[in-house]
């Protein structure tokens, strides 16, 4: 029996840190695991991020996706939830439909088909276009992981190009749909073909003219959820809804640890500010090649460190793909003394009227310069080599 699941909630969010707000009752992303993460990349134990990237994915395969269905008012969003969810109107669990505003406030509902996704049916816009900022907001659409907008005339309206436009600017995925096909096919004068293709061309193109890239396109009818995209719209949300649970999981959890690489990254700058290097273990400060081997360890990304990753992972190929960043970093050892000799030559010139002092300060920068571009070399390289390892250990689902 598929049900009402219930009515929006407030949602409060704990930031962990200055631009991660992860929700404050999260099972999957808590505090500890938070601090896990953040510990285990400031130790250079890259392994570690694997081992907790395998738990917590295996949560987010039972985690809930929230769809929301929205569009102007009238426009059978209700209809169509219905229909997504192979029920009739006349049953006691369905959306609520008719010719006037049927729905109030924002409601939820499940379906067997779709297991652990809320179906969420939004109140038409139904309002002037100044006033869709406050649609915007007071719908929330940021805690959805995909928008439905509903049209039933093939010229969008001023509502539906700013609903598209938002999506967009929210790097939300979103769904167009056109329903009502029925009332369209019966009277017109074009083949079916031709008039499916035209409605197609005059969605796309209203929506490239207003600087939209074209999303998922489909033409259905309510009354039909058989026939013509409803199978097609069916299948491509079942093939998208997993990669919508992992997609954020990649995204959070690699923003949490660029994060603490940046800050690794800021501390050592001030070492190297302060002349300090041999603090962190750096005998031969002026030695490049240490400079970028110790750098290497430090975040975890030396040959010894991603062979103890790759065997965590169990994939045999995956050493080959994550250790090339590091060997990229080791051939631009030799760009970094070109590229200080080129410019060690150049400040020269510049300065041959400038006395000794000067020469040593200048000396000292372009130093500093150089140990810095090693070590930004090698923290963008560890973010290369996370992002494979986050996408390579996310446990995907097994196609039925």
């Amino acid at each position: 029996m598929e049900e009402a699941v219930g009515s929006v909630e407030d949602k409060e969010y704990t930031c962990f840190s200055e631009s991660i707000p992860i929700h404050k009752n999260s099972s999957i992303l808590s505090v500890e695991v938070v601090k896990n993460i953040e510990t285990a990349v400031n130790e250079g134990k890259l392994g570690e991020v694997v081992s907790i990237v395998k738990d917590i994915s295996q949560e987010v395969s039972r985690s809930t996706v929230k769809i929301a269905v929205t569009g102007d008012s009238g426009n059978g969003m209700s209809s169509f939830i219905n229909a997504l969810r192979f029920i009739g109107h006349e049953e006691e669990d369905s959306a609520p439909t008719g010719m006037v505003r049927t729905t109030q406030k924002p409601a939820c509902y499940s379906s067997s088909r779709f297991p652990n996704v809320d179906l969420w049916d939004l109140p038409g816009t139904r309002v002037t276009v100044p006033s869709m900022e406050n649609y915007l907001e007071e719908m929330e659409f940021d805690k959805y992981d995909l928008i439905i907008i509903i049209i039933t005339s093939e010229q969008f309206s001023s509502n539906h190009v700013k609903l598209a436009k938002a999506m967009q600017r929210m790097r939300k995925r979103f769904y167009v749909v056109w329903t009502k096909l029925d009332r369209h096919l019966g009277p017109s004068a074009h083949s079916e073909p031709q008039l499916l293709r035209s409605i197609q061309e005059s969605i796309q193109e209203n929506l490239q003219k207003e600087g939209v890239k074209v999303p998922p396109i489909f033409l259905v009818s309510s009354f039909e959820p058989s026939s013509h995209d409803f199978p097609e719209l069916r299948d491509t949300l079942k093939k998208d809804i997993p990669s919508m649970r992992y997609d954020g999981l990649l995204g959070t959890v690699f923003q949490i640890c660029e994060k603490t690489i940046n800050e690794i990254v800021e501390s050592i700058n001030k070492s190297i500010d302060e002349d300090n290097l041999k603090s962190i273990g750096i005998s031969n400060p002026d030695n490049l090649g240490e400079c970028q081997k110790l750098f290497q360890e430090r975040f975890g990304v030396d040959d010894r460190s991603l062979h103890q990753v790759a065997l965590i992972m169990s994939h045999p190929d995956v050493y080959s793909r994550i250790a090339k960043p590091s060997q990229v970093t080791q051939r631009d050892q030799q760009d970094v003394w070109t590229h200080s000799q080129l410019y060690r030559s150049g400040i020269q010139y510049f300065y041959t009227t400038f006395n000794n002092i000067s020469s040593l300060f200048d000396s000292r920068r372009r130093r500093h310069m150089s140990q810095k571009h090693v070590l930004d070399e090698v923290a963008k390289q560890t973010k290369n080599i996370l992002r494979e390892i986050l996408k390579q250990s996310i446990i995907l689902p097994q196609e039925g």
